[in-house]
């Protein structure tokens, strides 16, 4: 060892720590046509040619639907303590509305059962960007309807797992719902509507707020309601230039403060709402809407992946 050198401090975690892994239900489910599930905007976009590299679907995935209990053998195998897995929507209401599907609901069951047997602790996350088609073809997350069909939906799952099941995340990712799939169109649906995609943050985030109201309402007190965002730091080009001062401003409001703001604080930025007055004049938000959205969290997820380096010019063509 080089004299400069220091040997490594041991890491250590607490007893409690949950070491684990999470997927998403198209990316891994397959079975697209079984026990009574129907097309989510997942499948409608990735069999649209030129939308996925190579053309690739989750037709039959890694096909978990049907090998649960070989994967969960293997998380045991890997030592996770932790699993957190989304539920197909339209593999519990295939129209995005009305009664469950029995089916639907016993395949969940039965994951459930096998993580508890296997002592891994279940993660639920109700939506993972999978909208059933038939929601979208009714106007999508742009449209109110939206957040109130997720408050059903929430409230038939938490009904059925909430007794073995103590965390929960509503959203996962909702900036990617909103931004990828309706305003640059590199996500499902692929819509490129710069209005739309901030219709549809605000409806996301009340599906949010209604959806963990109805998860409350039929849960043990001692669940865990969460959801995950993927926040970034966003930072100047150059410091002292006050333009990239104002861009790091404008950027950080459609980055972050969409969601931070009236998930957290009650209130989206004032900021936000002036630079974008050209695309829309936020008339959706109706009375009482902030204060359905500003529940009280039980955790926060944060997806981290990369800070985002900004100049003036680049969030004026951003915006």
């Amino acid at each position: 060892m080089p004299e400069s050198a220091q040997p490594a401090t041991p890491v250590t975690f607490p007893p409690a720590f949950l070491w684990g892994a999470a997927t998403s239900a198209y990316q891994i489910e397959g079975a697209v046509r079984e026990g009574g599930r129907t097309p989510s905007i997942w499948d409608t976009f990735s069999h649209t040619p030129g939308k996925t590299a190579g053309g690739e679907h989750g037709d039959i995935a890694v096909d978990h639907y049907h090998r649960y209990r070989e994967d969960v053998a293997l998380m045991a195998e890997l030592g996770l303590s932790a699993y957190r897995f989304s539920i197909s929507w339209s593999r519990v209401q295939p129209t995005g509305r009305g009664p469950a599907v029995q089916v639907g609901l016993d395949f969940y069951r039965r994951l459930v059962d096998e993580l508890l047997e296997h002592g891994i602790k279940p993660a639920v996350t109700l939506y993972h960007w999978d909208l059933p088609q038939e929601l979208e073809d009714a106007g999508g997350w742009p449209e109110r309807d939206t957040a109130l069909r997720f408050a059903e939906y929430a409230q038939i799952v938490g009904e059925a797992l909430g007794d073995r099941v103590e965390q929960w995340i509503t959203l996962n990712e909702p900036w990617c719902s909103a931004f990828l799939g309706y305003g640059s169109g590199v996500h499902a649906p692929g819509r490129t509507d710069p209005e739309a995609s901030l219709r549809a943050a605000h409806h996301l985030n009340l599906a949010h707020g209604l959806g963990t109201t109805a998860l409350r309402s039929v849960m043990p007190a001692r669940n865990s309601v969460a959801l995950s965002l993927n926040s970034s730091v966003v930072r100047p080009l150059s410091p002292q230039d006050p333009a990239d001062l104002a861009a790091v401003r404008k950027i950080d409001d459609l980055a972050n403060g969409v969601f931070h703001g009236p998930i957290l604080h009650g209130a989206y930025p004032e900021s936000l709402l002036t630079a974008t007055e050209p695309i829309t004049d936020w008339s959706y938000v109706l009375d009482g809407d902030l204060q359905t959205i500003n529940q009280p969290l039980d955790a926060l997820g944060l997806n981290y992946y990369t800070p985002a380096l900004v100049s003036a010019t680049d969030a004026d063509a951003n915006v």
